[in-house]
């Protein structure tokens, strides 16, 4: 059974830091994709940051130059460093794995998700 477990999400002000952390169980396919989604209250959820099965980050644009995607095989964790936090950033972040079946396409709609943590930042 795949399981996400999302931490590291808390309150600070803007212009600070902090590191989100995944920890995957049960997930063991070379060929997969992952990412980081967030959702604000009354908006949809939106891809943040992701790593696709060659280990490839991509961003938003929202949050380029601030994130950053990296992982731990080792430790089977993947990260999100989130520098100069802006107040646009308060939302529950998520994580996600997706399987990559044919192709190289990341089909999120399929991915295994974790419950979030819940990131805050104010002025």
């Amino acid at each position: 059974q795949v399981q996400l477990v999302e931490s590291g999400g808390g309150s600070v002000q803007a212009g600070g830091s902090l590191r989100l952390s995944c920890v995957g169980s049960g997930f063991t396919y070379r060929r997969h994709c992952m990412g980081w989604f967030r959702q604000a209250p009354g908006k949809e959820r939106e891809g943040v940051g992701f790593s696709d099965m060659f280990r490839r980050t991509s961003y938003s644009d929202s949050v380029k130059g601030r994130f950053t995607i990296s992982q731990d095989d080792s430790k089977g964790t993947l990260y999100l460093q989130m520098d100069d936090l802006k107040l646009e950033d308060t939302a529950m972040y998520y994580c996600a794995a997706v399987i990559v079946g044919v192709g190289t396409r990341c089909p999120w709609d399929l991915a295994f998700w974790g419950r979030g943590t819940q990131v805050t930042v104010s002025s």
